[in-house]
């Protein structure tokens, strides 16, 4: 559990936010002490100046009456302060002590400057430290200061001023760690939900089964994107196991043909029943001729498995192409006399070009085998060749049935045939070959009205 992405995104989550409130708390709380300091210390120096005024009138009225107030015990009271003394005493033969001040060391605070001071400090046989502020003693306004009046306030009390702020923290915080669970909680199902479909969709294509159901996701984001291209993945290899499944019954049929009339000739000779010659010669063609076929078939998917793997070796040479599609040409003139398909061959240019002889010619005769096999007897076959621009252009025409736009992308894939009869490869080969040649193929069709298939290469090699 603790393992898995739907507990530990929440949990990162919640600890990002925890982290990030934790932070903004120390922030806010050294901001709020420094303020608090500054505000405090500015509220004593207001009441210094004050309380000064008041004793300074306090001593001027006891050095004419000769009475001594003592007033502050009161001061303190009402005001909340500690008040001290640094200096001489103001009234005639008497101690400050006398009016309940509280005298500390002349070393606390140079009192002969004559400026009002805010400072730190603690009292002899104190354990608080004060902020306070020491505002000079005058009973005339241009006349000497006896001393400082001390106004101090302890800093623990200042600092019971953060508690509240740390309550309004506290609660602010449990509530945004309350909803930034519950949106954690959201976010990890809606995050996890479609990834641990696609799991599940990964465990049923390694056990074979491509057909998996993965549930529509809206929205554009990442997530989407991976589900739409998984679907896609299944889909192709979906596609790829029926392709090699036909493939494989298409091959064992292409073989079986051949290897079955190999055999009945085999044994038709071993037993005597061929003891005509012209029997046995006409045996030995049809054993050569299947021959050739099993060889053609096992050469295309040779050739197939190099191309895909990129060891195929492309010779250079000059290519005569009026001669190579005459010689395509020719391969298939009794197969559409047969048939009675009307076949005819259009060269507009006498090119000669630099590349694979063998090769060029094995694209054309496929592009051909495939027109006559699509055609029907009585149709029409042409074979065009033309040069522009540095480029040759070899097309074969044909009045077959078409093919429709969304197999138009599908028909140069290997083992991928629209009757699901015969291997596959013919157009797929061509399709390679023309790539590794610095060429390419072009299909224009419509269903119906048959298809051109056009091989275009580079007059010279790359």
């Amino acid at each position: 559990m603790f393992s898995s992405l739907r507990f530990r995104l929440p949990a990162l989550f919640l600890l990002g936010i925890v982290v990030s409130g934790l932070i903004a708390a120390v922030v806010a709380l050294r901001l709020f002490q420094g303020y608090v300091l500054i505000r405090s210390k500015a509220d004593l120096r207001r009441e210094a100046i004050g309380l000064t005024e008041v004793f300074a009138q306090q001593a001027i009225t006891a050095n004419d009456t000769g009475v001594l107030p003592l007033i502050s015990r009161q001061l303190e009271r009402a005001t909340g302060d500690r008040l001290f003394y640094v200096g001489v005493s103001p009234f005639p033969d008497k101690s400050v002590k006398s009016v309940g001040l509280e005298v500390l060391p002349q070393k606390t605070v140079d009192w002969h400057s004559g400026k009002t001071i805010t400072f730190e400090f603690t009292p002899p046989g104190a354990s608080k430290t004060y902020v306070a502020v020491a505002r000079p003693l005058k009973l005339e306004k241009k006349g000497p200061a006896f001393g400082d009046l001390i106004v101090a306030k302890p800093k623990t009390e200042l600092n019971q001023q953060l508690i509240p702020l740390l309550e309004r923290l506290a609660i602010a915080s449990l509530g945004g760690i309350i909803v930034a669970g519950l949106l954690g909680w959201y976010l990890s199902r809606r995050i996890t939900r479609p990834v641990l479909a696609l799991s599940r969709a990964t465990d049923e294509i390694a056990r074979g089964s491509y057909d998996v159901d993965l549930p529509q996701i809206r929205g554009s984001d990442e997530i989407g994107h991976l589900a739409d291209r998984f679907r896609e993945m299944a889909g192709r290899m979906s596609d790829a196991e029926r392709q090699e499944r036909n493939f494989l019954m298409s091959v064992s049929h292409e073989l079986r043909t051949p290897l079955t009339a190999i055999r009945g000739h085999v044994d038709a000779l071993r037993e005597g029943v061929a003891e005509d010659p012209e029997a046995r010669a006409a045996s030995l063609d049809v054993i050569a001729q299947e021959g050739a076929r099993l060889e053609r078939l096992v050469g295309d998917v040779l050739d197939l498995a190099k191309l895909e793997a990129h060891r195929f070796t492309v010779h250079t040479e000059e290519v005569n192409m009026e001669r190579l599609c005459d010689q395509a040409y020719s391969a298939f003139g009794e197969e559409a006399r047969r048939r009675r398909i009307e076949y005819a061959k259009l060269f507009e240019a006498h090119p000669t070009i630099v590349s694979d002889g063998d090769r060029v010619l094995q694209i054309i005769s496929n592009l051909l085998s495939n027109a006559f096999r699509w055609t029907p007897d009585g149709g029409r076959v042409q074979l065009e060749l033309t040069a522009s621009n540095g480029r040759v252009s070899v097309a074969v025409d044909d009045t077959g049935p078409g093919v429709a736009i969304e197999e138009q992308e599908r028909i140069f894939r290997p083992f991928w045939s629209r009757d699901d009869s015969g291997t596959g490869l013919g157009l797929a080969i061509a399709h390679e070959l023309a790539a590794a040649l610095g060429g390419s193929i072009q299909l224009d069709s419509r269903p119906g009205q048959g298809s051109r298939f056009e091989l275009i290469l580079p007059s010279s090699a790359n």
